[in-house]
């Protein structure tokens, strides 16, 4: 198979980034003698710092970690909603729905603490070797990629307007950062270094890790978020509001370990994060797959999967989240999708239909009914985490790495008509040669989501947007739960041994392309003697939009497929034929996965990644 890269082949490390700078600092740490956990914060940090409007210290990450010879954990970096944060006071405001950005969004900060936790329990460097390259990038300038400063443009207004902290940041002298001139970052850069100065007599290196841990939840980092959330700030709603943050929300929180939710399919066991993510909703898709498939990439092929894609975001819907008890065990029953695959037919559904797991009566929010699609921040074409513009002024919310029709360049964000933009987030990978395996997906606080906060250099995040203003549901805006997250990191193992570990940006899409990877990884071809993960990930993919998104306004476009233009045209006839809406996308357009993997009977490692949007890298000997 003709693949725009090699798989990459080795035995010492392997890390796939959405970022190259990201992939070569977590490899350098690997050549420093570091480990996989210890190569994966390095890249994190880096991310922070290169990917800007894509994640951020204040944000979240879900952590997949498998360390060798050891079991399969997941480490939640998703953090709650604060002590304040209930449904009667955002309606209390008028609010019907959360807003896609500013500090009534943001739950607790969790991403760094996720880091830390990962560093000092399976790392083995000190957190001064760790931020060295993040604080080199932040205080002497990296060259941004182009959407960095595309995104700056689309925020322009709001920036030079509202959030004039990040206009600081972001708009130094009047100028958005540009490819091929040193973009700087001095606040983050100087926060990295006070923490470090402050922590460094703390002790040994676990010490210094728990300490920097305390400077976060209430030393002067925790001082400045809540100073943040405390201003009134324009959001999407198009008024000013102040966020529900408190000091106690950020000293009462911290990440945990939990077991995986895993599904058993053909002699894989795949791993994800448990229903506060939409993690299952791969594992459902795996189990509502007929024992004999259709041909890979036929119109019946891409019709199921399709269509048994709409049924597990239908009970994603209805079933998935932190603010009650979910029946996964019965969601993944063989008895329970046996009788939900027959409802997929030989038409399209333009249905969300929710199932009755355990005989339950399945209940969807009121707004999850409405359909949305032709609303402003809806765009087939945009895949990712989409959002809207405060209302007169364009452009406040997330980026994009799709092509919009009026983009010249493939991969560069665009304001639309309506000022508009779309979301995205990172990934990260890393397998070591001792067979430890890591698997991340960091995003929120991203430049777009919050002013920046003017002593630290970064913005809080705006995870809430995804719960709901509507008492009694699964993802129920909740004090002290998770906002359920689209984030969703995989890891598979083959006999009960990690093999690969992989994931990608794009929000709903996430658990889309995961799967249509991982079956393509399992179905088709080997190379060299390994998988062939270069061409599961450059392989033509696709998503539907049948289903409420998971962020503001939460629109949806029943009978929806976008496919990229690669796609055999006749499949693409096909799929029409039957009654999909379908959208033919550009050839690179669709999936931004990244995975490595190692066989476990060789010792040999292997990684690729995304050449859509034209800046993931695979690096690894």
């Amino acid at each position: 198979m003709f693949t725009s890269r090699p798989t990459l082949q080795g035995t010492f490390g392997m890390v796939s980034s959405t970022h190259w700078l990201a992939s070569q600092s977590a490899m350098a740490v690997l050549e420093d003698g570091g480990n996989a956990y210890d190569a994966a914060v390095a890249g994190a940090f880096v991310l922070h710092v290169v990917e800007p409007h894509l994640n951020g210290p204040a944000g979240e990450v879900p952590i997949l970690l498998a360390p060798a010879g050891g079991q399969v954990r997941v480490l939640c970096g998703q953090g709650v909603a604060p002590g304040g944060a209930t449904v009667a006071h955002y309606r209390g405001l008028g609010l019907e729905l959360v807003p896609g950005t500013g500090p009534l969004a943001a739950a607790v900060p969790g991403a760094f603490d996720a880091w830390m936790l990962l560093l000092r329990d399976h790392g083995t460097k000190s957190l001064a070797d760790i931020l060295r390259y993040a604080i080199g990038y932040a205080e002497h300038g990296h060259a941004p990629v182009e959407n960095v400063g595309a995104t700056v443009e689309t925020v322009r207004e709001l920036f030079e307007t509202e959030w004039t902290t990040s206009a600081d940041v972001y708009l130094p002298g009047g100028k958005s950062p540009r490819p091929g001139e040193l973009f700087r970052n001095p606040a983050l850069a100087a926060t990295w270094k006070r923490l470090l100065a402050e922590t460094a007599g703390a002790g040994d290196r676990e010490a210094q890790i728990e300490a920097a841990r305390d400077v976060w939840r209430t030393g002067f980092v925790a001082e400045a978020l809540v100073r943040q959330a405390r201003r009134p700030t324009m959001d999407t709603s198009g008024e000013r509001h102040t966020g529900m943050l408190t000091a106690a929300d950020l000293a009462g929180w911290s990440a945990t370990y939990e077991a995986p939710a895993t599904y058993d399919w053909n002699g894989w066991t795949v791993c994800k994060a448990g229903p506060w993510s939409q993690g299952p909703v791969l594992l459902q898709q795996l189990a509502l797959l007929p024992p004999e498939l259709p041909r890979y990439g036929s119109a019946d092929y891409l019709h199921l999967l399709i269509e048994g894609c709409k049924l597990a975001m239908a009970d994603r819907e209805s079933w998935y989240g932190d603010a009650a008890e979910v029946p996964l065990a019965e969601l993944l029953s063989q008895e329970y999708n046996a009788g939900r695959r027959e409802l997929v037919g030989e038409k399209a559904s333009y249905e969300l239909r929710p199932g009755s797991p355990g005989g339950r009566t399945p209940r969807l929010c009121a707004h999850a009914r409405v359909v949305t699609g032709d609303e402003p921040g809806f765009d087939p074409l945009g895949a990712g985490e989409p959002t809207v513009a405060i209302r007169g002024v364009p452009g406040a919310g997330e980026p994009t790495v799709a092509k919009h029709p009026t983009s010249p360049v493939p991969g560069e964000p665009e304001v639309d008509a309506d000022g508009l933009t779309r979301g995205d987030t990172c990934h990260l990978d890393v397998v070591d040669r001792w067979g430890n395996m890591v698997a991340a997906t960091p995003s929120g606080g991203w430049l777009q989501s919050n002013p920046v906060v003017p002593e630290l250099g970064f913005p809080l995040g705006t995870r809430l947007q995804m719960t709901w203003l509507e008492e009694g549901l699964p993802n129920s805006l909740t004090p002290g739960r998770r906002p359920r997250t689209t984030l969703t990191p995989s890891i598979a193992l083959r006999d009960g041994v990690p093999v690969m570990a992989f994931g990608t940006p794009g929000g709903d899409q996430q658990d889309q392309w995961q799967l249509h990877f991982f079956l393509a990884v399992t179905l088709l071809a080997r190379v060299r003697g390994g998988l062939d993960l270069q061409g599961a990930i450059d392989a033509p993919n696709w998503h539907n939009d049948s289903f409420p998104g998971s962020f503001y306004p939460r629109g949806m476009r029943p009978g929806s497929v976008t496919v990229e233009s690669r796609a055999d045209a006749q499949v693409v006839e096909e799929l029409r034929r039957r009654g999909h809406d379908v959208t033919v996308g550009d050839p690179w357009s669709e999936g931004r996965l990244c995975a490595v993997a190692r066989d476990p009977e060789t010792g040999i490692l292997s990684a690729a990644a995304n050449p859509r949007g034209m800046q993931g890298y695979a690096v690894g000997r």
